[in-house]
């Protein structure tokens, strides 16, 4: 398909803006969509995707959509999560079909199948909204299923799941790691071993294009995007902090522990939510979800993906890591 016109939400943040430039250098007409400006050089619609009406006339006029939009902290209030993650995609959706933008990329989650168990050389399951774990995750599976339910002849639907996306600018899994470590906060769950797959954030930029672009071929289709070099997660979380210039972990806690004090931190997060006195915890220190990703596997078949997309990808995590201490050594680790 000739390039054409793309509506991409959620472009203020570190994957969406990668998105963003990546589709317009291959030839794309891009408009961005987030809630505030974000300097983007893109033609820039501000809404939310909450609105119905704000989406609608964002999607107007395009092609195809990239909706990357979503709520993506570990905790915070059920409807926040719904409003965004599950109205926000019908409302996409729905401007989608009304506005005859033919393809839709639903940026989707591993997390959407994982039920606290290993995951290792796993293909894209099925999303399971009732046995997924935490709020972002069920919110994320049940997202998901609408977008694939809209498939059909005149919608092209393809669901991508990148897997812990990170790189220079992550202020998620990377600016957390560094801010913690340098704190001496960072403690691994049980041994560090399990292997864990993750995903540079130019890797996870170009299969999302690739979606775009092959969309008619795969729609219908879930894939799990990653770099496909699963690593311990104590080697991950070692090498983030050489990166960035701060000590590496040398604490390990039991799981049992782990997921107790997650479960109580839930609690303390439920409590100052409902009570209006009280400072809202918005960053934990661990929840239970948290305690389950650390100390399992999840590193997945990327077979399916490469054939599928046509891609494969092209920075390696020890070049991902050199980048990221070179961005590190002129401070822009964890823009924003």
């Amino acid at each position: 398909m000739a390039a054409g016109r793309v509506l991409v939400t959620g472009a203020s943040g570190m994957l969406g803006r990668a998105v963003a430039d990546l589709a317009a250098a291959r030839g794309w007409d891009v408009t961005v969509m987030q809630r505030r400006p974000s300097g983007s050089d893109h033609r820039e619609v501000l809404g939310d995707v909450r609105d119905r009406d704000a989406v609608g006339r964002a999607v107007a006029g395009h092609d195809a959509v990239i909706h990357l939009a979503a709520k993506v902290d570990v905790v915070g209030p059920w409807m926040d999560f719904v409003r965004t993650n599950v109205t926000g995609t019908r409302n996409v959706v729905e401007a989608a079909r009304t506005h005859g933008a033919g393809r839709l990329v639903q940026v989707s989650s591993p997390s959407v199948e994982h039920t606290g168990r290993s995951l290792a050389g796993a293909p894209a399951g099925p999303a399971s909204p009732m046995r997924a774990r935490g709020h972002y995750a069920r919110t994320k599976a049940a997202a998901e299923l609408f977008a694939l339910g809209a498939d059909g002849p005149d919608l092209a639907v393809v669901a991508v799941r990148p897997h812990l996306v990170w790189g220079p600018g992550d202020t998620q899994l990377v600016g957390r790691i560094a801010e913690r470590a340098r704190q001496g906060r960072v403690a691994l769950v049980g041994p560090g071993t399990a292997l864990v797959d993750t995903t540079y954030v130019d890797n996870a930029a170009e299969a999302l294009v690739a979606a775009l672009e092959h969309a008619e071929d795969v729609h219908g289709e879930a894939l799990v995007v990653t770099n496909g070099e699963p690593r311990p997660v104590v080697e991950l979380v070692a090498g983030i902090c050489r990166a960035v210039g701060a000590p590496p972990p040398r604490l390990h806690v039991p799981f049992p522990i782990a997921w107790g004090v997650g479960a109580v931190v839930e609690g303390a997060v439920v409590v100052s939510e409902r009570v209006p006195a009280l400072p809202t915890i918005t960053q934990p220190p661990l929840t239970r979800f948290l305690a389950e990703q650390l100390s399992t596997a999840h590193w997945f078949d990327q077979r399916r993906t490469r054939e599928a997309l046509r891609w494969r990808p092209a920075v390696s995590v020890d070049e991902g890591l050199a980048r990221l201490a070179e961005a590190s050594a002129t401070g822009t680790v964890c823009a924003t």
